[in-house]
């Protein structure tokens, strides 16, 4: 076992230095990351001032470019035009940091709340509603993904000691995933700032967009037949359906050292088998934010530990992965401490709350929680990927009719997924919170009686 962590703990240190060939070097000539330093609209141009080297360009704004959009000592990523006739002509210009308003601010918070709630109930750090949702109010695909990141370990923290209290945090399985997930996040980052680097906020809110919809169909469409089977079947199915998923069985048959026994989810398994949902977990995680709704499913269907163990058990591979990606992405300068703070304030509460509803509610509420949620954020999130295609000239403009569309209904469904997160979560507590007192009063009945 030991000998196993150590090649573990080294290719997590070596991986860095494998894979700065790839995505490590500076960014292509024509993408730009800076401030405008001057704007000076009678001669169509303005002064960009890079990051890093401090290097200066006057850049040429076409006229299909208002120049409202030169805001002064803002953080921007600027796309150049490389078949324009004159050099250091703008294509396209991006704010990295949203303007902060009332209605922004507020929304954050509530989206916050109810992050924190899924993230309590069901193990993921909640990032596949919160991602979305920063999008949606106009934060860069890439800022999302890092500022969650970075609100999502102290959460995270917060709930892996709740769930712990309860008997429900398997911390030898955590550390086990967390090893070879952080060598996921360092992957998944260095996949990002190469999207970024090279095609801009365009193609990294693209990209980002694309990968929810695929996993979020498969993994949700996956888990949501999983939940209506258990509800839908007898006890004794129920009973059945509460152990192992058969794959997993399969998977725990594979006599290859070094075995692995985990005493909270009850399983006996190679650490082999573990590595590639960690690697799924924290790719992911650094990808787009999100890697609980790829880690609880596979601690599930491929490791074999029951929803309440691998939602809480999540939690703590979260919380260390989410602190070191946290680092990568700080010192790239991509995180939104504004929003990191307003929906770690809230999400902290709802946390707690949603931990304290996994008590009384049975796994199949869990599952079909998470697939809900899932498939309709995979509907918000794939309404906006017309719009993302058209500004990488992927595809034809969309006229202002399938925009307003396209926009309303990305809108709508995050809005829909948020409400059914606190309904079905809320309605789940009370009933079981209801069942519980009943049946104490009825045992404290029987006792005096």
């Amino acid at each position: 076992m030991k000998r196993f962590l150590i090649v573990l703990l080294a290719g997590f240190i070596l991986l860095p230095l494998a894979t700065s060939s790839f995505a490590g070097g500076p960014p292509p000539k024509d993408i730009l990351k800076g401030v405008f330093i001057e704007a000076n609209p009678a001669s169509n141009t303005a002064v960009f001032k890079k990051d890093g080297s401090g290097e200066t360009l006057t850049l040429i704004i076409p006229e299909n470019i208002s120049f409202e959009k030169v805001k002064l000592q803002r953080k921007m990523l600027v796309g150049l035009d490389k078949h324009a006739p004159a050099p250091n002509t703008v294509k396209d210009i991006s704010i990295m940091f949203m303007t902060m308003t009332t209605t922004k601010v507020v929304a954050l918070i509530v989206i916050g709340l109810i992050g924190g709630l899924l993230s309590g109930f069901i193990g993921s750090g909640g990032a596949f509603v919160l991602t979305p949702a920063m999008m949606s109010l106009g934060a860069p695909g890439a800022v999302a993904v890092a500022s969650n990141m970075c609100h999502k370990f102290p959460k995270a923290m917060v709930g892996t000691y709740k769930r712990f209290k309860y008997g429900q945090v398997d911390l030898k399985l955590a550390f086990t995933m967390a090893v070879t997930a952080v060598i996921g996040v360092q992957i998944g980052i260095k996949i990002q700032k190469y999207i970024l680097n090279h095609w801009g906020n365009a193609g990294s809110n693209l990209y980002v967009s694309v990968v929810f919809v695929f996993v979020l169909v498969f993994v949700g469409g996956y888990v949501l037949m999983d939940a209506i089977k258990l509800s839908r079947g007898s006890d004794e199915d129920k009973a059945a359906g509460a152990g192992p998923a058969p794959f997993a069985l399969k998977m725990q048959k594979i006599n290859l050292p070094p075995m692995m026994h985990f005493k909270v989810a009850k399983v006996k398994i190679s650490a082999w088998i573990t590595v590639p949902v960690g690697l799924a977990t924290g790719m992911l995680a650094a990808t787009i934010a999100v890697g609980g709704f790829v880690g609880v499913p596979g601690m599930i269907y491929v490791i074999g530990a029951s929803a309440v163990v691998a939602s809480a058990t999540e939690l703590g591979i979260a919380f260390m992965m989410g602190a070191w990606g946290s680092i990568q992405w700080g010192i790239s300068g991509l995180i939104d401490i504004r929003m990191t703070l307003l929906i770690l304030s809230a999400s902290l509460i709802g946390v707690q709350l949603g931990a304290l509803g996994t008590t009384y509610v049975k796994d199949h509420m869990i599952k079909l929680v998470m697939s809900a949620v899932m498939l309709i954020v995979a509907v918000s999130r794939g309404a906006k990927i017309p719009g993302y295609l058209a500004a990488l000239d992927l595809r034809a403009p969309l006229t202002a009719g399938n925009a307003a569309l396209l926009e309303s209904v990305s809108f709508w469904a995050l809005i829909a997924a948020l409400a059914t997160a606190g309904i079905i979560i809320s309605v789940a507590m009370f009933i079981g919170i209801s069942k519980d007192r009943a049946e104490k009063k009825a045992e404290l009945a029987i006792s005096r009686g």
